[in-house]
């Protein structure tokens, strides 16, 4: 399997630079109801019900699943809790449609990509990208209930003394997680094989660190962005303040963490948080063998686990920060988490129809097929990932929604989750392969996530009818 991975690999050709992050016809799928006889390796919390014993309408959940999970939309998972109830779930593996788009897009083997791509079910691994954001966060979260950092609005320069004596020093915890550190944004210079300031607008997406062996230094090392002035990457005229989507403001979190701590991410989470909610996860690292603990872990992305153990994470927020009796999360922190829709309102972009705090967001409104605007501006929560990685929190409803592209780690270097992409040898590569971006396939996913959460929670007004 691993050699058929690598003909996989051997076939991408340099659209891997345009990453820049961060069931149906032709495979096997599932839905409920589930066999509760097949063992687990995890316990799973859920009881798991219809969706009519919560006040759902069945019929129309499966119709926004089918929407979807349609060919194209390149969906590995997506579930539904309700009430702390599973009601329900489907996976499935690449369609025929999404083989085509591969085999014409990157020369690629149709048979070696069916097996790379094939079957999935709710025990295959799906990816975070910048939903990993999120879980830094709690983290932080975490680290102050326990006394590491003393509180959101301490300055960063207390960890990171490099910033100590200039203008950074003004820079806080709170500044980080809300994407408002004025720091410049930084980019992959193909010419020059480093990390600087972007130079271009193709930034949209938090600056490309993927591409090196090194993904801290860089972020580190930035300095304040020019005041007054246009920015190609901001695409206006900066000024401090403004809210600019940085993948080095949660990667420098990840370092605050490991100083103030003395632990890595894995070790922090594991302890702290993921053998709390009895979940299983693998967070990647660069590949600075100098750095952290054999690389420094990617704080803004990359966690490795199933669709139900990241629909615990949003559990865990939705009770409040309490897992079985315990405080993991502090319930003020989630109260802040809530509070994003006041504070943290993104006023400079999409006209103040969105949120983006403490690396949360509320989702965008959007024009419904029937002509609703769905959601409300400012009313669901969620992480977001590249590839369309969703844990979605509707508090009103009690509801959380989890989908997930499909995936496939490339691991041919090692067997450790360390990034590093060869441009040059592409044979060797270690990678976060979701489909379509995380390949560089030359097309949209049509998944639409407004699409599946209006049809879901249609689900639920018409069962009150």
């Amino acid at each position: 399997m691993q050699m058929k991975v690598v003909k996989v690999l051997s076939l991408l050709t340099a659209v891997l630079l345009l990453t820049a992050c961060g069931g149906g016809e032709g495979s096997a799928s599932s839905q409920t109801p589930i066999d509760n006889n097949t063992p687990e390796p995890n316990p799973y919390i859920w009881e798991e019900a219809t969706p009519e014993s919560v006040g759902m309408d069945s019929s129309l959940i499966s119709a926004a699943f089918d929407n979807a999970f349609a060919d194209g939309t390149y969906t590995q998972a997506a579930l539904v809790i309700k009430d702390n109830k599973l009601v329900y779930e489907r996976y499935r593996g690449i369609l025929r449609g999404e083989v085509s788009t591969m085999v014409n897009s990157l020369a690629a083997d149709a048979a070696v990509v069916e097996e790379t791509y094939g079957t999935r079910d709710r025990y295959s691994l799906a990816s975070s990208w910048s939903t990993g954001k999120s879980f830094t966060s709690v983290l932080i979260a975490i680290a102050i209930e326990q006394g590491y950092i003393k509180s959101l609005q301490q300055s960063a320069s207390d960890f990171i003394v490099e910033w100590a004596d200039d203008e950074r020093s003004q820079i806080s915890i709170r500044n980080l997680l809300d994407m408002r550190s004025g720091l410049d944004l930084i980019c992959f210079n193909v010419r020059t094989g480093q990390l600087g300031p972007c130079s271009d607008s193709g930034a949209g997406t938090g600056g490309s660190l993927v591409f090196s062996d090194n993904q801290m230094t860089a972020c580190i090392d930035r300095q304040m962005a020019q005041r007054g002035v246009f920015h190609s990457w901001f695409g206006n005229i900066y000024e401090s303040g403004y809210w600019v989507y940085s993948n080095c403001d949660t990667m420098v979190l990840g370092e605050i963490l490991f100083r103030a701590t003395g632990r890595d991410l894995q070790s922090f989470a594991d302890i702290n948080l993921f053998s709390k909610i009895g979940m299983q996860a693998y967070w990647w690292r660069d590949f600075d063998t100098n750095a952290q603990v054999d690389g420094n872990y990617l704080a803004y992305c990359c966690i490795d686990a199933t669709p139900r153990d990241f629909a615990k994470f949003g559990q865990l927020l939705m009770n409040n920060g309490i897992w079985d009796d315990t405080q993991v999360v502090p319930s003020e922190y989630i109260d802040l988490i809530k509070n994003i829709v006041v504070d943290s309102v993104v006023a400079e972009r999409y006209g103040g129809t969105m949120s983006y705090g403490l690396k949360f967001w509320t989702l965008l409104p959007a024009i419904q097929q029937d002509g609703t605007i769905y959601p409300p501006a400012n009313k669901l929560y969620s992480t977001i990932g590249f590839d369309g990685q969703y844990i979605i929190m509707d508090f009103d409803n009690n509801l959380i929604v989890v989908r997930n592209s499909i995936y496939h780690p490339s691991l041919t270097i090692t067997d450790e989750r360390r990034m590093k992409i060869n441009l040059g040898d592409r044979e060797n590569t270690n990678h976060v392969f979701t489909l379509p971006g995380g390949v560089g396939l030359q097309t949209d996913s049509s998944f639409n996530v407004g699409a599946l959460l209006y049809g879901i929670t249609q689900s639920i007004d018409a069962s009150s009818q």
